[in-house]
């Protein structure tokens, strides 16, 4: 996955796979998503990015634990997993 900001455009591109795209869409505006030749998603553009950004030059990623790792927390300390 490859995330790049164009300040000059402001336009946020999400790539999610190397892939030709065969099509886009714009599936809500200003939000486009581009289609591989598979049908798949390859990715998505966001334009005027820092309307619905409060810093587009930063980037936080976060990995989320599988539910069955969250699960088997729960359980080991006596906590529901839905708290």
């Amino acid at each position: 996955m490859k995330i790049e900001y164009d300040p000059e455009t402001d336009t946020l591109t999400i790539t999610l796979r190397d892939a030709r795209v065969k099509e886009s869409d714009e599936v809500r505006p200003g939000v486009i998503a581009d289609f591989g030749y598979d049908g798949g998603v390859v990715g998505f553009e966001i334009l005027d990015a820092s309307q619905h950004m409060e810093k587009p030059m930063t980037l936080e990623y976060a990995i989320a634990e599988p539910a069955s790792v969250v699960r088997e927390k729960a359980g080991k300390y006596g906590r529901s997993s839905t708290t």
